[in-house]
């Protein structure tokens, strides 16, 4: 599992979108505080994303997607780390 403060590590790897603006308004209206729990104003949100690197560094499997409703199953993720 990956803390990934300012999103930095996420903006390196490409995985990373701006609201627009009149997502902006939606979020705000849900009580959602980007800009609060991101620390910044920056309106950035990382894409979903799953990534198995295994001891060497290598990356094994990866799943990103902007559709946040589209996420690999937790079965498919332990099918990946049993096959390390």
């Amino acid at each position: 599992m990956l803390s990934d403060l300012g999103n930095a590590y996420a903006k390196r790897l490409g995985l990373v979108f701006t609201l627009p603006h009149d997502l902006r308004e939606v979020y705000a209206k849900f009580g959602l505080d980007v800009p609060a729990h991101n620390g910044d104003d920056s309106w950035q949100l990382p894409l979903p994303t799953r990534i198995v690197v295994d001891r060497d560094g290598t990356i094994r499997a990866i799943d990103a997607d902007p559709d946040y409703t589209r996420r690999p199953e937790p079965s498919a993720t332990l099918d990946v780390l049993a096959n390390l």
